[in-house]
């Protein structure tokens, strides 16, 4: 009764960068997955690849199938369209689990480890990685001008470009005691990552400097670097950070897997260094953490293998003393799976949200949102991930919905 008898892929023309999977099972559940960018490759490798497989296998068997899905003979470690692919149907394969007993995901991994799950605000805008399906533009990564305005109270990525010290005050007034910027993005545009300017060193920094100014240390912030630099640079904006006690930089380097770059990049820096949703599966997070120079892990479960192979990232991470922190910054249903990872995992640190996707259009794809209050999420209660996809985001005429059946 828990055969796998449908695969069904969701695509919408407006965010062209998600991809649902859902499962529909012999017994009449439905589990839900999500993965992000690459859209239409991940599809193509669902019904092309997985679904001649999948179709007809126990739904209950997660480690089984999660096994066979991330050891192709082409496509791993990396997250490649074979490793996204597997990481949706494996959010799914959970959210069925979750469903089958009645119970939420973090209780069928193996229960909760707190309450609450503190949460950071990535300062990014309505749109910002929401339009653009081309991993290779920078359109869908929105450059502030000194000509944008605020298109709505959580325009954060505006709201840190211009006034940095404001927009941590409207943090700390909602309860979020953490907040993550980006303002070296447009100078590693400008130069391909190879060099940044004194003076563009500055301009980067300022944010920083008003945020101190503004609420001193009532806040943590993070420093997104967005694998954009070579060591140089990362190692002198690194150094400048220094002096405004920024609680991480993530992703300094355009290779996060260089383990000798990292270990250079660590010797010069006294800035702690987290890494990296950019890459998948339990070895190269193994070695990277054996390496020692993670001293945060971030893991996006929609990249990395999903809940299965993200918990043993986690659990690696945890026998290392290092704490975790799930990436969302992409679609509701991953953030819902990053949840649940957190309030599972001991050493799980943060939960990235995103304030602008959450007042807008996160409600208007899926039913139900977490609860956040005080910048802290609330232990979901209801079976499975929690959530699905309103009716409607099924009905819209931009839907691009690809079936294969048993």
């Amino acid at each position: 009764m828990s055969v796998i008898e449908k695969i069904r892929t969701i695509r919408l023309k407006e965010y062209p960068n998600i991809t649902w999977v859902e499962l529909e099972t012999k017994e009449g559940l439905t589990g839900l997955g999500e993965v992000w960018r690459g859209a239409a490759a991940v599809e193509a490798t669902i019904h092309e690849e997985v679904a001649p497989w999948l179709l007809g296998q126990d739904s209950r068997q997660i480690e089984r199938i999660s096994h066979t899905l991330l050891t192709p003979y082409v496509g791993f470690h990396s997250s490649g369209s074979e490793t996204r692919a597997a990481s949706a149907v494996d959010i799914a394969l959970w959210d069925l689990f979750g469903k089958r007993h009645g119970i939420p995901v973090y209780e069928a991994l193996g229960g909760a480890s707190r309450e609450e799950v503190r949460l950071y605000n990535t300062c990014s805008g309505y749109t910002y990685n929401a339009s653009s399906a081309s991993f290779f533009s920078s359109a869908g990564r929105r450059q502030i001008g000194a000509e944008d305005r605020m298109k709505g109270p959580y325009d954060d990525q505006v709201a840190f470009t211009h006034d940095a010290g404001t927009l941590a005050k409207s943090l700390l007034s909602e309860g979020f005691s953490a907040m993550k910027i980006w303002p070296f993005d447009s100078f590693a545009l400008k130069s391909g990552g190879t060099y940044i300017s004194d003076e563009e060193l500055e301009i980067g920094i300022e944010p920083f400097h008003k945020i101190r100014e503004a609420v001193g240390n009532k806040i943590d912030i993070m420093c997104e670097l967005h694998s954009n630099w070579n060591v140089p640079s990362a190692v002198r904006i690194c150094r400048a950070l220094e002096r405004y006690d920024v609680f991480w930089a993530e992703d300094a380097l355009c290779k996060m897997d260089d383990v000798d770059a990292l270990k250079h990049l660590r010797r010069k820096t006294q800035i702690p260094l987290c890494g990296s949703e950019t890459l998948a599966g339990t070895v190269i997070f193994r070695q990277m953490l054996n390496a020692g120079v993670f001293d945060y892990s971030m893991l996006d479960l929609g990249w990395c293998g999903g809940l299965t192979e993200g918990r043993k990232i986690a659990d690696i991470a945890a026998s290392y003393n290092v704490p975790v922190a799930p990436h969302d910054c992409t679609g509701p249903i991953l953030l819902w799976a990053g949840l649940h990872l957190a309030f599972h995992s001991g050493n799980a640190v943060f939960m990235e949200v995103v304030r602008a996707n959450l007042s807008t259009w996160y409600q208007d794809l899926v039913d139900r949102l977490p609860v956040v209050r005080d910048g802290m999420a609330e232990r979901p209660v209801h079976s499975g991930l929690g959530a699905s996809l309103r009716p409607e985001t099924k009905q819209r005429p931009d839907a691009i919905i690809r079936e294969s059946c048993l």
